[in-house]
């Protein structure tokens, strides 16, 4: 589990082990900081350190690029099955991809999957073209969170929205003003089934 760890934190082991799996090798103190918007480099070797402390990462002493993911931090992976629309909705592909080396108990869940985002409509969410969608699965959501769904009338095609209620009407909202809301009223609601909860995201670097 992460609960341990505060939103920055998180966010360099996050960044860690995305880079890692694209590079085959860790990023350096100052792509970290670049990666954050961060100038100097003591607020990273802060939280480098607190992440080693904790078993989040090892390092060999006096190596650069040493910074590696734990074994407890990767443990059982995480399955990546293929791709869901942040834009117009794209055909939901089922087949297992492949499996990121990323334990779901860094997301806080006991079992989770990913999908790979296409699109720019959640980018106000900070939710990227390119990035892997950690996706808990869930039958419902709160009203106001991001889900990935299923609307039948699009042939069973994926999207990753925000989903509201109302007594009367299901939308599902992107975060980006270009976009617009794909409201769905009365029996319509039924067309729409939730995949999961979005728990969180893995960036390539």
């Amino acid at each position: 589990m992460t609960s341990d760890l505060t939103p920055r934190q998180k966010s360099v082991l996050e960044y860690i082990i995305a880079f890692q799996q694209e590079h085959r090798m860790a990023p350096t103190v100052r792509e970290i900081c670049a990666h954050l918007g961060l100038k100097g480099p003591a607020g990273i070797h802060r939280i480098l350190n607190i992440l080693k402390d904790k078993g989040y990462i090892l390092a060999e002493a006096g190596k650069k690029r040493s910074w590696r993911f734990s074994k407890e931090v990767t443990g059982r992976g995480i399955p990546l099955i293929g791709t869901i629309a942040a834009g117009q909705p794209l055909e939901a592909i089922e087949n297992l991809e492949t499996e990121l080396p990323i334990a779901p108990s860094l997301f806080g869940c006991t079992r989770c999957f990913g999908l790979r985002v296409k699109g720019d409509s959640m980018i106000d969410a900070h939710i990227m073209d390119g990035d892997l969608a950690i996706i808990r699965p869930a039958r419902q959501v709160e009203n106001g969170e991001i889900a990935a769904v299923m609307v039948q009338d699009l042939l069973l095609e994926a999207t990753l929205k925000v989903v509201r209620r109302t007594k009367s009407t299901l939308s599902l909202h992107p975060a980006n003003a270009a976009y617009d809301a794909m409201v769905f009223k009365g029996p319509r609601r039924k067309q729409v089934s939730i995949l999961g909860k979005f728990v969180g995201v893995v960036r390539r670097a």
